[in-house]
């Protein structure tokens, strides 16, 4: 069994993918595999990691027809041999000692999942999703659900997670969908026996220009998702009695359309429900707990 098994989904990064495995490979933790999941890629991806692979046993190479990040991700769980799992996807890169850092505070405190700062980067600019600055063990679940930012950043990249603990909850990402981010980080989170945070270690999140989307049926396709993977998130916490703050989650209940538009929308919460104009605008608030203490 290996310390670490790092999973990386590839679609399509060809100009990217070399800085990605650059990074992987260089780690000072040696003992890592490095599963690299080919997600039907039509240009030269395949290639680039192959190039890589042949001069670096620990690399490993999963081909699947075009099936999503999920699908990709989850066949690199099911072969995964380490003892921890991190995802890296393939036009990001990662700090050299990265895994080595997160791997050393799991163990120290035998913790489910470790947290690293999560940088977006791109058009020259850095900003600090996930800003860390002291090492720390988290079990409170609200205290859980806010270092990691779980309503505004679903993220599953810059997180080490015990191969065990996910195996032992079955989480795994929903599959053929976007936004299959955020049903698996929820689970995670709330599931961990704890979160340790590594501070001054950092994930680089690189906004690729390339997979922008004009308005169109892919858009909306994915703005579907959203809204889908919002009301998975929500339902999850609900059945599971999660006694986190009102007004973090919300998902849509109802929207009223008229010739495909919606112009009005009502979204709920833990214990409120709101009324929007065009799915904007503020009309109408109400608060079960609230009303239950007239």
């Amino acid at each position: 069994m290996v310390k670490v098994s790092v999973i990386v989904p590839v679609f399509n990064t060809e100009k990217y993918l070399e800085k990605c495995l650059n990074s992987l490979v260089n780690q000072t933790l040696q003992d890592i595999e490095i599963i690299c999941v080919n997600d039907g890629s039509t240009d030269n991806s395949l290639a680039v990691i192959r190039k890589f692979a042949q001069k670096d046993s620990r690399i490993k190479i999963i081909n699947q027809k075009h099936s999503k990040q999920g699908a990709a991700r989850n066949n690199g769980i099911n072969a995964a041999n380490g003892e921890y799992i991190g995802f890296v996807d393939s036009d990001d890169w990662i700090d050299l000692d990265y895994y080595e850092k997160l791997y050393q505070t799991s163990k120290k405190y035998d913790s489910d999942l470790a947290l690293a700062t999560n940088i977006r980067t791109g058009n020259g600019k850095n900003k600090k999703r996930i800003f860390l600055t002291k090492e720390e063990y988290i079990t409170d679940l609200q205290k859980k659900m806010d270092i990691c930012r779980i309503w505004k950043d679903g993220c599953p990249t810059n997180k080490l997670y015990k191969a065990s603990f996910l195996h032992k909850y079955n989480i795994n990402f929903p599959e053929g969908v976007s936004c299959e981010d955020k049903i698996f980080t929820t689970k995670s989170v709330f599931y961990a026996n704890g979160i340790a945070t590594v501070p001054n270690l950092y994930y680089y999140y690189f906004r690729n220009p390339e997979s922008t989307v004009n308005f169109s049926r892919k858009t909306r396709d994915k703005s579907d998702d959203k809204e889908k993977a919002r009301r998975e998130v929500l339902n999850f916490l609900k059945s599971h009695n999660a006694g986190i703050r009102d007004k973090d989650f919300w998902a849509v209940k109802k929207d009223y359309k008229l010739f495909g538009f919606t112009f009005y929308r009502i979204k709920e919460s833990f214990h409120t429900e709101k009324h929007l104009l065009f799915s904007k605008i503020p009309v109408y608030e109400k608060s079960e707990k609230s009303h239950a203490g007239k």
